[in-house]
């Protein structure tokens, strides 16, 4: 009877294990096949150097991309890496982040060349043409035919691994050519590149650079970045270059302009495969990278593994119906948004510090980091789209990003805005990041270190001793003491000249309301009130008789011969026109002051006339800042509200037709317009901003209050699921059900939230996220009735 007891638990096991197995693979199979809509080609006309990088997973270190334009002599940020336009490649580059890049590889057959050349004359170098069919990009993977030389190139890659897969033509003359000491993109200049062949299959090395923003915002710092190469099979001859000098046999080289070359015997389609570990700390850690991630790994399952991580990813949106091109649209702005920053720790949870120190992240009980540090571009501009995005769908994520920030404030005794390997970069000079972090607390994320992290969040709005342009707010000092930045030209040592006073006065009211709130939240009543008055200092700069946000001159008058169209004059990539909107945490004060008609009438004036140049975006000059002298400008960060703002003036309608209409058409599906024509995405929040505005949910605010709201528009699918992290909200799924979804119903006619109707156009975060499902009805004709029962909070009518 045992025996049989024994053979009967054995079998109920063994249909325990199947059914667990025929579980795990129904949840693999419930998964949507989303990959399929994301297209890295839109956009890819005059974007960032640190966006088009196919063969690389979400928020990776290891981004490797085709280069038509990367090899750099030139200042300032330099070429963008990869242009759609152009018919001819000069390499495969690693490393790019922001002010980050370097070494690229390329293949090559017949007469060695050490040159990349130039894209009007490719055979002055071994750049290679290329024809457009044989290219092909997706999630995770790249490739194409390099027609000089029918050579087959493939990319993939792990987090910290990139690998290359070239398939020869028959010739005993095959090459590899590394290019170490070159400035790649916006990577600034290299002041040392070391490289060596070791082992006979291996490549080691290390790239130093001296990027222009850390030139002027910590100087003397560099950047490093280290690798380790491993090949398939032994060159039969090496060497080294400096230029076009080349050096047969010889096994390193170091210095700048250098780099190394290997040349192999091959067969008809025999495959030189590399897989290369990177780091930002050292060649050890770089060989420890490689050898963790790439373990039993081939190229195809890295492939497969990558597509499968960014379909996964993904998911947590699952969008139905609607337009087969506004999916494309979605996941590819979805896809952008997980892609802007990438990882700057290796396996063992060490970082990059300033002047070459090590920082380790604390390691779990399997020695893995419990959290991830990232390099990152400033977030100017970034809670109004990725910080709401990550927030809504990748809370894990946000909360690694402000803990990274956090270290690096402990590190450095600043919050940073704009970093990378632990020095300062920033670009923009506002420092939004104690923002950023009130805004993850707000919303319920308080899994950091939030003791220090408020620490550093006062600090970056209240401290003006010590501000350089490294920390960001260098004019802080005029602020808290003066209650608005003047109109004032700002030298710097490297000769730019820097007068964005009133555009700095709007954007730190906005940042103290932010950080006052989480002081509010931490019952620091002295310095929420010290904050909440620096919130309301907006008003210093509003000329009643212009009813413009106008400069003042130190001695506290406007500026004369004001014109509120010219751009870049007391404005940061903007002008007073676009600017004068940009109270986000104090809609209802600057309805007070400009007064609701006068209000309303610029605001529907606005966006009739912009809508005639594309939103910003229909310049026939393919330049970021085409857009900085015109009524409006989505192509950049500080009008990205604007169509949200009817939602506060009792015309809620106003916002369902007005992002509807940017949504069709200043986005597209083509490489130049793809965000507008020739605008880039930055930093991915041109492609969230869609992914949020097509689901119909916005937060003006950007979560700064301490109880944020999401404010509605129209969605463009008919039903959206958004899988909400248990660890940090209360619902399991958020779901927007959408009737009457199509191209020619703009307007909502009635919502309802969990079966009760509603008569706001907006609700609570906290309610959202318990889960539930939010029901709009859409029709042709606006709705004036709706919406309109109270309008969302904000500083002048919050009861907060």
């Amino acid at each position: 009877m045992k025996v049989f007891k024994l053979i009967i638990a054995a079998f109920l096991l063994s249909l325990f294990v199947e059914a667990c197995k025929q579980q795990n693979v129904s949840k693999d199979r419930s998964l949507v096949a989303l990959t399929q809509y994301v297209d890295p080609q839109i956009g890819s006309v005059h974007g960032r150097w640190f966006f088009y990088t196919p063969a690389a997973r979400p928020f990776g270190m290891a981004k490797l991309a085709p280069h038509t334009n990367g090899y750099n002599s030139a200042g300032g940020w330099g070429p963008t890496g990869y242009d759609d336009r152009h018919t001819s490649i000069e390499g495969f580059g690693h490393f790019h982040e922001f002010q980050i890049g370097g070494l690229v590889f390329m293949p090559t057959v017949g007469d060695l060349k050490t040159v990349p050349g130039t894209l009007e004359s490719p055979n002055s170098g071994y750049r290679s043409r290329f024809d457009k069919i044989t290219e092909h990009a997706e999630t995770g993977y790249y490739s194409v035919l390099l027609k000089d030389y029918n050579i087959k190139a493939e990319l993939t890659a792990t987090e910290r691994v990139g690998y290359q897969r070239f398939t020869y033509p028959e010739t005993k003359e095959a090459h590899v050519v590394i290019d170490l000491g070159h400035k790649q993109g916006e990577s600034g200049d290299v002041t040392n590149a070391f490289g060596s062949i070791v082992n006979g299959t291996e490549v080691e090395g290390y790239i130093e650079t001296y990027p222009e923003y850390v030139k002027f915002c910590d100087p003397g710092k560099r950047v490093k970045m280290y690798f380790v190469a491993k090949l398939n099979k032994k060159p039969i001859q090496v060497g080294s270059f400096i230029d076009s000098i080349q050096k047969p046999a010889e096994f390193k080289t170091e210095g700048i302009n250098n780099g190394l070359y290997l040349t192999f015997n091959m067969e008809q389609d025999e495959v030189l495969e590399i897989q290369t570990g990177l780091s930002y700390t050292s060649i050890e850690n770089a060989r420890l990278n490689l050898q963790t991630e790439s373990k039993g790994k081939t190229f195809d399952d890295v492939k497969q593994e990558s597509k499968g991580i960014w379909n996964e990813k993904l998911n947590n949106i699952v969008v139905e119906g609607g337009q087969e091109k506004d999916k494309t649209k979605f996941y590819t702005g979805l896809y952008h948004a997980l892609l802007g920053r990438g990882l700057a720790n290796d396996v063992n949870g060490q970082y990059p510090k300033a002047d070459d120190e090590i920082g380790q992240i604390p390691l779990d009980e399997n020695n893995k980091p419990i959290y991830n540090h990232y390099n990152t571009d400033g977030i100017w501009g970034g809670f109004w789209n990725l910080s709401q995005l990550w927030a809504l769908a990748y809370p894990d994520y946000f909360s690694d990003y402000v803990q990274s920030n956090i270290d690096y404030y402990k590190d450095r005794g600043w919050l940073h805005d704009g970093g990378a390997n632990g020095v300062f970069t920033n670009g923009v000079q506002t420092n939004f990041q104690g923002l950023l972090l009130a805004s993850a607390y707000n919303v319920g994320i308080r899994d950091f270190d939030v003791k220090t992290g408020y620490e550093a969040a006062i600090k970056n709005e209240l401290e003006y001793r010590g501000r350089d342009l490294g920390n960001g707010k260098y004019d802080l000092a005029y602020f808290v003491k003066e209650h608005y930045v003047p109109y004032k030209d700002t030298i710097i040592s490297n000769g730019w000249v820097f007068n964005f006073g009133a555009s700095h006065t709007l954007e730190y009211s906005f940042s103290s309301y932010g950080v006052a709130q989480m002081a509010g939240s931490m019952r620091d009543t002295s310095n929420y009130k010290k904050l909440m008055a620096q919130a309301g200092y907006y008003k210093n700069l509003f000329d009643p008789e212009t009813k413009f946000i106008r400069p003042k001159l130190e001695n506290g008058t406007f500026i004369k011969d004001f014109d509120p169209m010219r751009g870049w004059d007391g404005f940061q990539e903007g002008n007073a026109y676009q600017y004068t909107w940009y109270v986000p945490h104090d809609v209802q004060g600057l309805i007070n002051l400009i007064g609701k008609p006068l209000f309303n009438q610029r605001l529907e004036d606005m966006f009739v006339n912009a809508q005639k140049s594309m939103f910003g975006g229909g310049s026939e000059e393919i330049h970021s800042f085409s857009g900085v002298e015109k009524l409006y400008n989505h192509g950049n960060q500080p009008c990205l509200h604007d169509a949200w703002l009817f939602n506060y003036s009792g015309k809620p309608w106003l916002t369902q037709k007005w992002v509807r209409t940017i949504c069709n058409e200043f986005y597209g599906t083509e490489p130049l317009h793809g965000y507008g024509v020739g605008q880039d995405e930055d930093q991915g929040q041109l492609g969230a901003w869609y992914v949020m505005a097509s689901m119909g949910l916005f937060d003006v605010q950007g979560h700064s209050a301490a109880n944020p709201t999401f404010q509605f528009g129209s969605p463009l699918f008919d039903k959206i699921t958004i899988q909400l992290d248990e660890t940090y909200y209360e619902g399991k799924e958020l779901v927007i059900e959408t009737v009457n979804q199509s191209t020619d119903n703009h307007y909502i006619q009635t919502a309802s939230w969990n079966g009760n109707p509603l008569g706001n156009n907006w609700m609570l975060h906290r309610d959202l996220m318990k889960g539930g499902t939010l029901r709009i009805s859409l029709g042709k004709e606006p709705n004036t009735n709706w919406g309109v029962e109270s309008m969302p909070p904000s500083m002048s009518n919050s009861k907060e």
